[in-house]
């Protein structure tokens, strides 16, 4: 890599950066030229990496950008039919089946683009590189919690705004959580990822009763009427093709205690979507989608949580893949070719 363009983000609330002004430091004393677009969004400001060294772009000039550019973004890119003619470092969520991604994959195969999807930047092992699946789990309990209560006090669930930190979040809730009169138990599945890690830990803010369930208690395959005992339930499990279902569509009319599905991983138009009730995400400005009201059922599935902690999430994940970016045509470039075939493999589905 000579050149890495950290392009502007454009979808709404979208604040979070993939590279901090530091890494770009490093990496242009490694000789790697770095170009940012200008955003006034950006949780970064723009004059942190022009007094790091890098070059100050407009917004959205990637696309006149010289072939060999790599494009690093993080959310989805304009729609358009636009052919794609770089690499792009990005999440494309687009090897799944997904209707969208579909789309995506024509343009980079008309274009002859690459796709380095982050989602599959992996170790041997299948382990993802870098994420942000804890701040994800993190906010995405936080917004759950949030439904439940506008549900008990029979509202919908108020619009949302990004918080500096962590703390300016928990004390938006605390009020909230200190108006009922009972807490909610909850079952979370794939508590043991990062994920996962993220809901727990926002649970044991507020000793909420959980129940913890992972591979070996999901490897059966279902159906899982537990899952019903509780009045929520958290989905932390990416889609896979060997994912169960956890939430049977017949379970909606069924009798069950629970009322609220926060399903993080949100992969509703995916061919494995485990929670098969909804078909697209939930939004900032309506945070919970109510599937039915007798029995009350609200499904909270945001997909881009972790802009509720911009600052915070942006550099826990910079400083995760910065070794990656740093090596990328190093030892560490196994990681990016593994990427670059799966992305090959399903370019040929297209």
């Amino acid at each position: 890599m000579k050149h890495l363009w950290l392009r502007a983000e454009h979808r709404e609330n979208e604040k979070r950066v993939g590279l901090t002004p530091q890494g770009a430091t490093q990496l242009i004393k490694k000789g790697i030229k770095v170009s940012v677009e200008a955003s006034d969004t950006r949780i970064i400001s723009t004059k942190d990496y022009k007094d790091a060294g890098c070059e100050i772009v407009s917004a959205g000039s990637w696309k006149n950008a010289p072939e060999d550019v790599i494009i690093f973004g993080l959310k989805e890119l304009p729609n358009n039919d636009a052919p794609l003619k770089h690499s792009h470092i990005m999440f494309g969520h687009a090897f799944k089946g997904q209707v969208s991604g579909k789309k995506l994959l024509k343009k980079f195969k008309s274009g002859a683009g690459t796709l380095y999807d982050i989602e599959y930047l992996t170790q041997e092992t299948g382990k993802r590189v870098a994420a942000f699946g804890y701040w994800a789990g993190f906010a995405g309990a936080y917004v759950t919690l949030k439904v439940w209560i506008s549900q008990l006090k029979k509202e919908r669930c108020p619009p949302l705004s990004a918080f500096n930190d962590k703390t300016k979040l928990l004390g938006d809730i605390s009020n909230e959580i200190n108006s009922v009169k009972t807490l909610p138990s909850a079952i979370i599945i794939g508590s043991l990822g990062r994920v996962g890690t993220g809901v727990c830990d926002f649970c044991a803010e507020w000793s909420l009763n959980i129940k913890k369930w992972d591979l070996a208690e999901t490897v059966a395959g279902g159906p899982f009427h537990e899952v019903l005992n509780h009045n929520i339930l958290f989905n932390c499990v990416v889609a896979t093709p060997n994912t169960p279902v956890f939430f049977q569509p017949n379970y909606v009319e069924s009798q069950r205690k629970l009322t609220v599905i926060g399903d993080i991983a949100c992969d509703p138009d995916s061919d494995y979507n485990p929670i098969p009730i909804y078909g697209a995400p939930t939004t900032w400005r309506k945070p919970g989608l109510n599937i039915s009201s007798h029995p009350p059922l609200d499904v909270m599935a945001i997909d881009n949580l972790p802009s509720l902690l911009p600052k915070e999430s942006s550099i826990d994940f910079a400083e995760q893949l910065f070794p990656y970016l740093m090596d990328f045509n190093g030892k560490n470039n196994v990681v990016w070719q593994r990427a670059k075939e799966i992305f090959k493999s399903k370019l040929l589905e297209v």
